[in-house]
């Protein structure tokens, strides 16, 4: 089966009825768990940006408080879920302000963590990424809201040159 251009489906899309617009949408929300947390945030979050990000940090706040370690491999395992649960929601919002504000909400949680109680490398590894990841993000805002998150920035470099 051939993939239609994302055009196509556009034009096809705008000659739907409503109801039969509405139908497709249910439809693709049953279809995968993903498309429906998506449907949901553009439909009740995306409104209040501020609040979703709240609530988000306040999410990345409790799996880290239920972080236990058996072990650098699981350690490791679970950091990487929280970091996918972070990936994920900044797929959603796609704006490059969320992302900086949830990336460096999460170094700072991982940041405890590798100068804290258990050094281990892959975390470094992660942290690292992550903080180019912002670096790089930042370079799309506007330069008064780069300049909010410039200090934040330095103060997670300064970790990873120690």
């Amino acid at each position: 089966m051939q993939t239609h251009p994302l055009n196509d489906i556009k034009k096809s899309l705008l000659t739907l009825e409503p109801h039969e617009l509405t139908a497709l949408c249910l439809r693709l929300a049953k279809y995968k768990k993903e498309n429906k947390e998506l449907l949901a945030y553009l439909l009740f979050e995306s409104k209040d940006e501020a609040q979703y990000i709240e609530d988000l940090k306040l999410e990345i706040d409790a799996f880290f408080d239920e972080l236990k370690f058996f072990g650098a491999y699981h350690y490791t395992k679970q950091i990487r879920k929280i970091l996918r649960l972070v990936a994920k929601h900044i797929k959603y919002s796609s704006t490059p302000s969320t992302e900086v504000e949830l990336l460096v909400h999460f170094c700072q949680h991982l940041q405890k963590l590798i100068v804290g109680k258990h050094p281990i490398t892959a975390l470094e590894n992660i942290y690292a990424r992550q903080v180019d990841k912002i670096e790089k993000s930042m370079g799309k805002l506007h330069e008064d809201i780069q300049f909010d998150f410039a200090k934040d920035l330095r103060d997670l470099k300064a970790s990873i040159d120690e």
